[in-house]
């Protein structure tokens, strides 16, 4: 395999080649989806600022808030339906977006280091997602999303598998691993993919194997998210969400 990427977060901000610090703008703006982050000490943290606006909010179901930085951005024309990861249906581009290509692999060996400060309305997440320059090229491999609230007594439900949205040739296989860890240390997680296979690990365990997988180039994917919907009763006990990364390394297989 040749490295491809190998992100330590050593500069004082990101490297602008590599990461798109927005989440999905086409369906909201840059100004509501621009990620709150710090660069400093080796570590990228992503946060949830006090004043950040809901993403999405006249047309996103629950109210949402994100930090995310993505390695790949695509959209069409204002008012097309053309875009990455469509919510619902009828959407329509509200803000135009260069066509941006930071790091897309196309198999390979994937892996991220991070620790997470999360609580019942919070979650963090490292998944890989496909290009979707045509609609079929969608499928998604979650290689991590812890949410605060299925995190108990030192057991955390990782959830990691394959969503396979508009890909024809995937099969929706996506479920919660349950893994004794502590979510706010360090753990490297990780997924080896080659065609029409999947192996997930933590911290170089195997935890999951799955015998399919997509067959064309996917972006990086990187977020904190908090639902200020959820759990009214225990909001006063939610911590400030984060997601601090370590180093992010992509090796490009042969493969591809």
């Amino acid at each position: 395999m040749t490295t491809e990427l190998d992100e330590t977060f050593s500069g004082s901000d990101l490297d602008r080649r590599v990461w798109f610090p927005f989440y999905l703008p086409h369906w909201s703006s840059r100004a509501t989806s621009a990620a709150t982050y710090e660069i400093g000490g080796g570590e990228l943290r992503l946060t949830i600022a006090d004043d950040q606006p809901l993403w999405c909010a006249d047309r996103h179901a629950e109210p949402m808030r994100v930090s995310c930085l993505q390695t790949g951005s695509y959209a069409g024309p204002l008012g097309s339906a053309v875009g990455q990861q469509p919510f619902a249906d009828g959407l329509t581009v509200t803000e135009e977006q260069p066509t941006f290509w930071g790091c897309t692999p196309h198999f390979g060996a994937l892996a991220v280091t991070m620790r997470g400060t999360v609580g019942p309305r919070s979650m963090i997440a490292f998944w890989l997602s496909g290009i979707e320059d045509t609609p079929e090229r969608s499928g998604e491999i979650c290689v991590a999303e812890i949410f605060g609230d299925a995190v108990v007594d030192g057991v955390a439900q990782v959830g990691l598998g394959v969503h396979a949205f508009r890909d024809p040739d995937l099969t929706e296989e996506f479920a919660t691993e349950p893994l004794r860890l502590d979510v706010g240390e360090d753990h490297t997680y990780a997924v080896d993919w080659l065609p029409g296979s999947l192996v997930f690990s933590v911290d170089g365990r195997v935890v999951r194997e799955l015998a399919q997988a997509p067959d064309y180039p996917v972006q990086l994917m990187l977020g904190v998210f908090a639902f200020p919907d959820r759990h009214p009763d225990r909001a006063m006990a939610e911590p400030r969400p984060e997601l601090v990364v370590s180093r992010v390394r992509v090796r490009r297989s042969a493969t591809a």
